[in-house]
């Protein structure tokens, strides 16, 4: 046979049988495989990271919760203090690799799934490093990997430097340079209240930003959520107060912004120029630099083969099942497959049913063989 018209699929090992393969390696990977492992299941998580800690290690160097260390635990396991009331990025990344180690997870890294496709005894989850051919799929990939960038008029002229919150670091380089920061939410609060000490910063808003009060946190927003959740799978009316997970909480660092008057906002410019922003009244700005603090979508390229995602970028699931594809689980993206599943506590319940749910239709499938 002559080698250099082999196709490659010749060289390629025979896929790994396993019971489930979950794709990612973050928070969601993490709490799903800990209900997998109680479970009893054969199962391995893909992730294509470095190393351990997910998306959490990619966020800007001064991130911190904005709950404390016992509400922002993964099942079977709390969050070890972290020494002052919210912890550190760095804090969390070093809790998330002590999790994998203290329950010996099979994790598998870097490994890039490419791919996963249907077959008649499983779903194949095609990767850089070897395939698996699994009962049971659970897709943990997040958003991090999703950046959103909204669309702006003459954005494509515009010679300034532009970012993602996903790629922002510190503020030390944007040091005295003029700087857009776009998007209302905590990530763009907490990225203001730090470059607004180093360079000439404005806040762009859709809207005027809701601010919680002082003695509201991550905590209290989980207790919130819960109740309205709960209310509304019972047909009750809502119990909560105003106030949600995307309003600004007001961390310490935003805190201070706020006592030096810089926590304000402004409404969105019209367009771009090649040297910054023209606003809704025809002034003209010079800007060095925008950063987009607009969020994130579901980072779910692997699973196009399956034909499973919606024209909104989304998958139709029930309680975190595919309606399309019912081999396949998505779990850590949003409401739309959990509720508060995209935070640290709050993927527990998302995990936990999604591995009851997998192990109660593996069952089924060794009862119609046996």
């Amino acid at each position: 046979m002559d080698s250099l018209k082999t196709p490659y699929s010749v060289y390629r090992r025979a896929p790994q049988d396993i019971d489930v393969a979950v794709v990612g390696g973050g928070q969601s990977a993490l709490a799903t495989a800990y209900f997998l492992r109680r479970a009893g299941l054969n199962y391995v998580v893909l992730d294509e990271q470095q190393s351990s800690g997910g998306a959490w290690q990619h966020d800007w160097d001064s991130l911190h919760l904005f709950s404390p260390a016992q509400w922002s635990s993964l099942p079977g396991w709390l969050m070890p203090a972290a020494g002052e009331e919210y912890p550190s990025r760095d804090h969390v990344v070093n809790y998330l690799a002590e999790y994998e180690t203290r329950y010996n997870m099979p994790v598998r890294r870097p490994v890039h799934v490419t791919e996963v496709s249907p077959q008649e005894n499983g779903l194949l989850v095609t990767t850089d490093r070897g395939d698996w051919l699994a009962k049971a799929v659970v897709s943990a990939t997040g958003t991090w990997s999703h950046p959103f960038v909204p669309e702006y008029p003459g954005q494509a002229d515009y010679r300034g430097e532009q970012l993602h919150s996903a790629h922002y670091r510190s503020p030390e380089a944007f040091r005295d340079r003029n700087v857009l920061v776009v998007g209302g939410g905590n990530s763009g609060a907490q990225i203001l209240a730090e470059l607004s000490q180093v360079c000439h910063v404005s806040w762009v808003t859709l809207d005027e930003p809701t601010f919680l009060p002082d003695d509201v946190d991550g905590r209290v927003l989980f207790e919130r959520a819960t109740e309205r959740w709960k209310a509304r799978s019972e047909g009750r009316p809502d119990p909560a107060p105003a106030g949600g997970l995307g309003d600004v909480v007001m961390v310490p660092p935003v805190r201070e912004a706020r006592e030096r008057g810089v926590l304000t906002s402004v409404r969105p410019f019209a367009r771009f120029v090649n040297d910054g922003v023209v606003w809704a009244d025809g002034t003209r700005s010079p800007v060095d630099a925008v950063i987009w603090c607009t969020g994130f979508r579901p980072a779910l390229e692997h699973l196009r083969v399956l034909n499973v995602v919606n024209a909104t970028g989304r998958v139709d699931a029930v309680e975190g099942r595919s309606v399309v594809e019912p081999r396949l689980w998505l779990v850590g993206y949003g409401e739309w497959c959990g509720f508060a599943s995209a935070t640290l506590i709050g993927v527990m319940r998302s995990a936990r049913f999604t591995a009851a749910q997998i192990n109660q239709y593996l069952s089924s499938l060794a009862e119609q063989t046996a």
